[in-house]
């Protein structure tokens, strides 16, 4: 059973085509019978309004189809930077990936980061070198790059083939033939002799995809040696192994837009990604004892992982989950290890992108939403009661930049919370903070294009009336040597009185730290985190600027209470006090956040770019020439990026791109 799943997930730079890929998928297994266009707004898969208009993926979403007698859970994800986050969780839960490139474009900025977060969670990916049609399409530059600058050890599988310059099929070097797409969609795949011309290529890729095959394996290396043939199942064999290890990544080459390669890809996918048994055990810790455990699909216990919420108008909150051992079943009760809280299922659904398909069961190694599950986030761990686990949940990035809304009317003010709850529990990188002060929302995203997407869909989707304000970079305090202070809270009213003496103090540190260096009892047990509480709650807002506090330690040294007049309210408050002026005497400095930062550019125009960086007090990293491109590397405050990409079109004719990704906090100088 396990053998014939598929979990993977389509990723990579935006506009490499991942969504007509997908869509070119569902059509030709059967799910949907026309094909529908991202630059159309009628796509299957980008089913959001802001989507569509923009013909561009925000958020993920999933569906299921069967190829040759295999299901296959597609999770197709954004491109932008902004919406990084949605690979991150979509990573965490994918048995493999495919990887898709720009046959024109190669190996871009973007690419390098899905590429990475792969990395960090081990898929296995092939990669499919897509838009093969396009003018200056190069197959061997490209899988050259995912060798030089990802680091990966690509192996040709199929080979493009031109007649007069235009893209016409693919050669497969495993059958050792000629395959072209006929009819008006693709549909009807031939194959036929290898083109003469191409022959020798053929032969070629054809041996060193054998001989680095037979390095893998001594049943292979031992024919290889004798002259024997290898037949094909046994080099499928030998490749999936690789792949499963992460030793290789397969390369094919096609062109879904023209409806080339999708049906190779999907045999590639099939043949050569693992299924749930061919992945590493998952990791678990035993709630009851604190034993670390691994978790195999075949195991009798229920564990599964909510990797996505989303908010349904009509059957609220959809719990996107992967089982990865035991089953769930529609009305059953099961618990929240991560909350602590059983709650019942009340429906199952299999999602095709926004459209619902009811089922009775999920079991290991599947992917559905549940619906009924009321106290639930991203990353929870979903089990029996019996025999409670916890998963290893998923690390999201720090959000970077902020922007001011208001509601228009006093009816917006009242939807405003509710839709941005919603929104909230969608997506674990956006915050929002309710300045009482100003009357303002604040709300901190990835970048520009995430904050913009959420106040569209605040518009449009909740008919939420808003003014936005600039956005404001989301700096941080910290302090730079140790200090302390010691304070008595006394207040006397007509009844009983309030009384608490402490000794604090802050010093510079990783993270934060409290602990408590009080010895016999001078500040009794039970007062001990009313301290700490009051202590983080002065951490809320900087002495500088107001910004949140970060890497301190804090130390309570001593003190003394009341035995009437002493409460919790009054350590707080004493606490509070104490660290707001250990924060003055502390050095306190601002932080800023630093974007790692990557141009891609004409040589041309190099000189001009590294002053631009400079100005925008940026260090440079790296450059590197690939071809006739120039890829410039360096850092540099988000606070100088607003606006970036506008100057950077019009300094380089509109011919360089960028990316960037938040990298650090560091020490800003508060003149700057």
């Amino acid at each position: 059973m396990f053998e014939n799943f598929r979990n993977i997930g389509i990723i990579a730079h935006i506009d490499a085509g991942k969504t007509t890929t997908t869509e070119r998928i569902l059509y030709y297994t059967g799910l949907t019978h026309k094909v529908g266009e991202t630059h159309d707004g009628a796509s299957v898969m980008d089913y959001l309004d802001v989507e569509k208009e923009r013909g561009i993926t925000v958020t993920s979403a999933a569906t299921k189809c069967v190829w040759k007698g295999v299901s296959i859970n597609i999770i197709d994800t954004p491109g932008h930077v902004d919406f990084t986050a949605e690979v991150e969780r979509s990573l965490r839960i994918l048995d493999g990936a495919v990887v898709i490139f720009c046959g024109k474009g190669g190996v871009e900025p973007q690419s390098e980061t899905v590429w990475r977060q792969a990395d960090k969670y081990r898929v296995p990916r092939i990669a499919y070198v897509n838009k093969m049609d396009a003018i200056g399409a190069d197959f061997h530059r490209v899988v050259e790059q995912i060798k030089k600058r990802l680091g990966g050890n690509p192996l040709i599988l199929t080979l493009p083939v031109f007649e007069d310059e235009v893209f016409t099929g693919v050669i497969d070097l495993i059958k050792m033939n000629y395959q072209t797409f006929a009819g008006s969609l693709g549909n009807d795949v031939k194959e036929t002799a290898i083109p003469e011309q191409y022959v020798e290529e053929a032969e070629r890729w054809r041996l060193e995809l054998v001989e680095k095959m037979a390095e893998t394996s001594e049943e292979l290396l031992d024919l290889y040696y004798n002259n024997q043939p290898i037949t094909d199942q046994q080099l499928v064999a030998a490749i999936r192994a690789n792949v499963i290890n992460a030793s290789v990544v397969p390369v094919i080459c096609g062109s879904s837009y023209r409806n080339i390669g999708v049906q190779t890809l999907l045999d590639t996918v099939v043949n050569y990604l693992p299924s749930p048994l061919d992945v590493e055990a998952i990791k678990a810790v035993e709630i009851d004892t604190g034993k670390k455990m691994e978790i195999q699909p075949q195991d009798d216990i229920t564990a599964a992982l909510i990797f996505k919420i989303v908010s349904d108008r009509h059957v609220g909150k959809l719990a996107f989950t992967r089982v990865y051992s035991g089953s769930i079943k529609t009305g059953s009760y099961v618990f929240n290890s991560t909350k602590g809280k059983k709650e019942r299922v009340g429906r199952i659904v299999k999602m095709h992108a926004n459209h619902r398909e009811e089922i009775e069961e999920v079991k290991a190694g599947d992917i559905a939403a549940l619906i009924g599950l009321k106290d639930v986030g991203t990353g929870d761990t979903i089990c029996d009661g019996a025999m409670p686990v916890l998963l290893e949940s998923i690390e999201f990035p720090e959000p970077v930049i902020q922007i001011a809304i208001e509601p228009r009317t006093q009816s917006d003010q009242g939807r405003i919370s509710e839709a941005l709850a919603k929104i909230s529990a969608e997506d674990p990188t956006f915050r929002m903070i309710y300045n009482k002060e100003t009357g303002q929302t604040l709300l901190s995203g990835m970048g520009e294009l995430h904050l913009e997407i959420i106040t569209e869909r605040l518009a449009k989707e909740f008919h939420v009336g808003i003014n936005v304000g600039q956005p404001e970079v989301a700096y941080k305090e910290t302090i730079t040597r140790s200090a302390e202070h010691e304070t008595r809270f006394v207040k006397q009213t007509g009844g009983r009185g309030q009384f608490a003496h402490v000794v604090l103090r802050l010093e510079p540190a990783e993270d934060f730290e409290f602990v408590s260096k009080v010895v016999g009892g001078a500040v009794p047990r039970e007062y001990i985190p009313a301290v700490e509480s009051g202590v983080r709650q002065a951490l809320e807002e900087g002495v500088l600027k107001g910004y949140p506090v970060v890497n301190v330690k804090a130390s309570l040294l001593d003190g003394s209470f009341h035995e009437v007049d002493s409460s919790e309210m009054a350590f707080r408050t004493a606490a509070m006090m104490a660290a707001r002026e250990c924060l003055k005497k502390a050095g306190p400095m601002l932080m800023e956040p630093v974007m790692r930062l990557e141009v891609t550019s004409p040589e041309e125009f190099t000189g001009n770019i590294i002053n631009n960086i400079s100005n925008r007090r940026g260090k440079l990293d790296s450059m590197e020439m690939h071809n006739s491109t120039q890829i410039i590397r360096g850092y540099v405050p988000l606070a100088e990026m607003f606006g970036y990409s506008t100057v950077l079109r019009s300094s380089t004719q509109g011919r360089a791109g960028f990316s960037m990704e938040f990298s650090h906090y560091e020490e800003k100088n508060i003149a700057s």
